[in-house]
């Protein structure tokens, strides 16, 4: 079982790393940590100018996976069309839900938080924090999609857009 997920990441894959985004493995290199020989991921996250190091075995188990398939993100643009859930719970709680599911790395759970927090011109100000968890949850989306489509993140970025934009017609 171990084999197999040594070779499920590979150098120059694009991974998404829960807490993190996208990123792309550079490489795998060993290190000796407390006197324990340990293979790590060596993972680039370009935008954020930081490099991560994952040892390989509990790369799965910390919930690193490869990029959504195209159809994924279908589904999370069809769930960007959906009409925003808002629970009446208090902002503290809800807030505390966003970035544990910005932070899940499951892209679906990340485009419910973008449809949900997602304001058009008429509506209400937007709070500061609720600015901030939208704005991360956007990047986040946008940075998969850019990654699934090999596109770049302004097209994503447009792309995501409309369909939030198209929503709101």
């Amino acid at each position: 079982m171990s084999k197999m997920k040594k070779s499920e990441f590979r150098p120059n894959d694009y991974v998404v790393y829960p807490a993190h985004g996208v990123g792309q493995i550079i490489s795998i290199e060993s290190q000796e940590i407390a006197g324990i020989p340990l293979e790590m991921f060596v993972i680039s996250f370009e935008k954020d100018k930081m490099t991560l190091r994952v040892p390989t075995n509990k790369a799965t188990e910390i919930g690193m996976r490869s990029l959504s398939s195209p159809d994924v993100v279908s589904k999370a643009m069809t769930t960007l069309k959906g009409k925003a859930k808002v629970k009446r719970a208090m902002w503290s709680r809800r807030a505390q839900e966003y970035e544990q599911k910005i932070n899940s790395g499951d892209l679906i759970a990340i485009a419910e938080v973008v449809r949900d927090l997602h304001r058009n011109d008429d509506q209400r100000e937007q709070s500061y924090s609720e600015r901030q968890l939208y704005e991360a949850a956007l990047e986040r989306l946008t940075r998969e999609v850019a990654a699934v489509t090999g596109g770049d993140e302004v097209a994503a970025a447009k792309k995501v857009d409309e369909v939030l934009v198209s929503r709101a017609a």
